[in-house]
């Protein structure tokens, strides 16, 4: 088995595709989404629609990289947290100061 840091290295821990949100409203708000999609469809020219397509798109792009920067920052937080906890521990443990 490799170890976190073999499979981070050789690409196979990819959180970005296997997070989906357990929220009970996830579902329901993606299908309203993909509806008023197909309504916008049905209302704008085929040139509208295209550029409206490329707005979106450009949209999920800035979503993507705030919360890459998010789960990046998340990531730091907790691992300040982890040296804080083992720099403590002496503390913790034998009432150390």
């Amino acid at each position: 088995m490799k170890s976190m840091l073999e499979a981070l290295f050789y690409g196979d821990i990819r959180p970005e595709e296997n997070i989906v949100s357990r929220d009970p409203e996830y579902r329901r708000l993606s299908r309203r989404v993909s509806e008023a999609m197909g309504m916008w469809k049905e209302k704008l020219s085929t040139d509208d629609f295209d550029q409206l397509e490329a707005m979106l798109d450009l949209r999920s792009q800035t979503e993507s990289m705030h919360v890459t920067a998010t789960f990046a920052n998340g990531f730091q937080l907790g691992a300040l947290m982890m040296i804080d906890i083992y720099a403590a521990k002496e503390e913790v443990l034998y009432g150390l100061k």
